[in-house]
């Protein structure tokens, strides 16, 4: 090609970029091939999909703005490329999709702003992408963000995000430990606990889509407790180019925050590149006193080669530190409010100092998903993985010298016991952990003509410690050692411990699906089975502790579902999914002793039952300029598993309750639209009629829950956003409403319906000297708010005294609940370079 253009190639890009462009790209031919070319790439894409849409019987010189995100073949959305208007001379207008330069990767082509990617599977799934994620605060966690998707209830505890230890999440009325959490193909959530600690993973820079699926989860997930749904977050890919991008966060209750991030651009020949990034946080409590600080490491390494052949290593490096804010009740919320905390000064012979509540949650997640095309039809996908946490979560307690017990032994005179007199004295009680969990998932796939067929196999191998200790505090109510290194012994020179668990679990998982598609690729036909197998081991070095106990357990869980096109825009599809999920608490295994009295203050479960559920859902989407996502939906649940969370010592324990059958039925729908004159509009709802099957058993009797309204399930929740981006300013409002919530199985107690609205805008500088894209952003959450009930901490059978079944009176106990976070700002500078 010589240094000369053709007109129409001129035309082409003076159509597509404007005279100034083009004035710059003649100086440089090689740049004018590089804009013809790119363009044209760009454009296929959404011609194939639009070009149908739109016809017209004369041309038409209007220009139409609107953008989609593209989607990998798991349905989540890749990084979306930046498309230009282009008019067409013929008989038929092809439309193409705007977006905008950024450097923290927002294209303003997601509809919704950011809230609605496209979606092609047979199920309910929604998801978020960077035109999203990029704006929000960058102290935000992963859960907090998909508030605003349907059927999402986010029960904060904090305004900025920052404390995913204390915070609720639930989907369709089932809670976060029911929900499948997968990292880059990885399952991050401990196999036991089934928490998500989502700002373990990625920090908010490095997240390129977060991907909900609402109800059971994919058939070659490794996952084995999602009855809820699943939550999967994708890491961007690495740049070919050598660069990086710095932030610099300021902002409410003494916030800063710094996050720089570093891209290998392409290494010599080797086809590898790669990032790492590093963020350091700290900011105050919001309420009460404590500072929390994290340190936080990010990084992947990806070679690409042939056709279709991927293979990527991930790592992330987690390192928190917080302290626990106090749950009310709601008598106690009435009385104080956010006022009401642990003492912010040590008081002798006290153990509600919050210095006592201390915890931290290290964690290491290492992973290499490779993808290979092997020709003839046939491609191997497999991520071996491997994650290690460890830390403690530690309450204070007043223990007696020579009158406490080891297990139902007497544990005579105390050694260690500090330097304070008296018979007691104050201590901080320590639960300490380290897991291991590691695995590998595998999937051969074979397309022959219309039809493809998957066969795979999960393994997962998970090791759990977890002893309590005691250590006594120094006159000022100073810890030596929160990890107990100094930690109090009983008279024979044992560790005074409550409990001494240590828990093995290995999961065994077999699925084949098959998937045929006919009429020209509108008719998708799926079925697939999964046999999933989960042995757990535990022990119990207490004394009078039964020793050993466990279980297996094995659950078919097949799947089936239908989609159907009836336009390229327009979809509807049906389903019907099994899900299955163990306890999510290590202590339904176990005995446990009160160390003041030695009586045995909970039995162990013997081989308790699973969760089951059988799901159908009925859906339409349409996509186009306005994007609609309707759904209908019937849950049967058998031994539902509920979690709560109780107190040991003053320590935060993690309980599971079975709370018999239930049934959830309920609608949903999304709407969002394309940018249009820069507004992007996005409103989500979901109606949920949730019910208690069964009588639940309280010591020898039952209270009379069939019937009642499950709890955390609000019949009715609503999200509004707004956005606005021009290339250059920028902004976005949303609001979230959440219906009355009941926190007992009686429906004696509830907190009533709330609203969070959240504010953010920002402008984007032309790039200068080294610096790419720099932009200023301010977020504003929770504007008007100064507390409130955001969410259930620990349920309660019944609040109030009632009969159960066969006459007894059954005292009531009052739940305890999540403060949702007050007002709070954060002002960001960002620029890549």
């Amino acid at each position: 090609m010589g240094t000369d253009m053709s007109d129409s190639a001129q035309m082409f890009v003076l159509q597509c970029f404007g005279s100034k462009a083009l004035s710059k790209a003649a100086k440089k031919p090689g740049r004018l091939v590089l804009l013809t070319l790119s363009t044209w790439l760009s454009m296929q894409g959404a011609v194939a999909a639009d070009v149908a849409h739109h016809r017209h019987a004369r041309p038409s010189s209007k220009v139409v703005h609107h953008g989609v995100s593209p989607l990998k073949e798991n349905n989540t959305p890749a990084a979306a490329p930046v498309h230009h208007d282009v008019e067409s001379h013929a008989t038929e207008s092809v439309v193409v999709h705007r977006g905008v330069a950024s450097a923290t990767g927002v294209t303003n082509t997601t509809p919704g702003g950011g809230l609605m990617p496209p979606q092609t599977v047979a199920k309910s799934r929604s998801g978020i992408t960077r035109d999203f994620i990029a704006k929000q605060s960058p102290t935000a966690n992963p859960v907090s963000m998909v508030a605003s998707l349907p059927g999402v209830v986010y029960s904060g505890n904090d305004p900025l995000g920052t404390n995913d230890d204390q915070q609720g999440l639930s989907v369709r009325g089932l809670d976060q430990t029911e929900i499948g959490y997968l990292y880059e193909g990885i399952p991050t959530a401990a196999p036991v606990y089934l928490l998500p600690y989502t700002s373990s993973t990625a920090d908010n820079e490095n997240i390129q889509s977060i991907t909900l699926t609402q109800g059971s989860p994919d058939i070659t997930s490794p996952l084995y407790n999602a009855v809820g749904g699943e939550l999967t977050e994708s890491l961007r890919d690495p740049s070919h180019k050598f660069g990086g991008l710095a932030n610099f966060s300021y902002g409410s209750f003494s916030l800063k925050r710094e996050f720089i991030r570093m891209d290998t651009g392409d290494i010599g020949h080797t086809g590898i590149r790669g990032f790492l990034s590093f963020s350091a946080r700290t900011a105050d409590e919001w309420r009460g006193v404590g500072q929390t600080r994290r340190y936080h490491v990010d990084g992947k390494f990806v070679k690409e080669w042939g056709e279709g052949n991927k293979a990527s290593f991930v790592l992330s490096y987690n390192d928190p530190l917080q302290y626990y804010l106090r749950a009310p009740t709601k008598s106690l919320w009435r009385q104080q409010g956010v006022n009401y905390n642990y003492a912010d000064k040590y008081t002798k012979g006290s153990s509600d100092y919050y210095k006592l509540q201390e915890n931290v949650h290290r964690t290491l997640i290492l992973g290499a998903p490779v993808n290979l095309n092997l020709g003839h039809g046939l491609s191997f996908n497999t991520t071996p993985y491997f994650t290690y946490a460890t830390g403690y979560d530690n309450g204070g307690t007043t223990l007696s010298r020579n009158g406490s017990y080891y297990g139902n032994q007497p544990a005579g005179a105390l050694q260690n016991t500090g330097t304070s007199s008296g018979s007691s004295f104050s201590a901080v009680s320590i639960d300490k952990y380290d897991l291991y969990y590691s695995g590998i998932n595998t999937t051969l796939s074979w397309t022959k003509g219309n039809n493809t067929l998957a066969v795979g196999y999960w393994y997962s191998y998970f090791d759990q410690s977890e002893p309590s200790l005691y250590e006594a505090l120094g006159p000022d109510g100073q810890v030596s050692s929160m990890y107990g290194q100094w930690a109090v012994k009983t008279q024979d020179g044992s560790l005074l411990s409550q409990y001494n668990i240590h828990l093995i679990q290995q999961t065994n998982s077999l699925f084949i699906n098959d998937t045929y598609k006919a009429l020209n690729d509108r008719l998708t036909l799926t079925a697939g089975f999964k046999e999933t197998m989960v042995t757990r081991k535990v022990t119990q070095n207490i004394p009078g502790a039964n020793y050993q106990n466990g279980q297996s357990d094995a659950a078919p869980l097949p799947q089936v579902s239908i989609s159907y096109k009836i336009t390229p825009h327009d979809q509807i599809y049906v389903n019907g999914t099994t899900s299955f999920r163990l306890p999510a608490s290590i202590m339904s295994y176990v005995d446990r002793y009160s160390v003041s009295t030695g009586v045995q203050t909970r039995s162990h479960t013997v081989n308790p039952k699973a969760e089951y559920a059988i799901g159908e859902e009925i859906g339409y989407r349409h996509t186009g300029l306005v994007s609609v996502a309707l759904a209908l939906f019937n849950y049967n649940f058998t031994n539902r598993q509920i979690n709560t969370t109780t107190y040991a010592s003053g320590t935060p324990v993690t309980e599971s309750i079975n709370g018999g059958g239930q049934t959830a039925r309920g609608a949903q729908i999304e709407v969002g639209l394309r940018p249009w004159h820069h507004f992007s509009p996005y409103v989500s709802a979901q109606y949920l009629h949730a019910t208690t099957d069964n009588n639940l058993q309280v010591g020898n009797d039952y209270v009379r829950s069939a019937g009642k309204i499950a709890v955390k399930s609000p019949k009715v929740t609503v999200a509004v956003g707004l956005s606005y981006d021009d290339g250059s300013l920028f902004g976005a409002f949303n609001m979230n409403y959440v219906s009355k919530q009941y926190s007992t199985f009686m429906d004696d107690e509830s907190i009533p319906s709330f609203e969070t609205f959240n504010l953010n805008f920002g402008y984007r500088f032309h790039s200068y000297m080294y610096l790419k894209h720099p932009q200023v952003q301010l977020n504003l959450m929770n504007i008007g708010n100064n507390g409130f009930l955001s969410g259930v901490s620990g349920l309660s059978t019944n609040a109030k005294s009632t009969k159960g079944v066969y006459g007894t009176t059954i005292a009531g106990s009052s739940p305890t609940y999540f403060v949702g976070g007050g007002f709070a700002g954060v002002l960001s500078f960002t620029t890549g370079f």
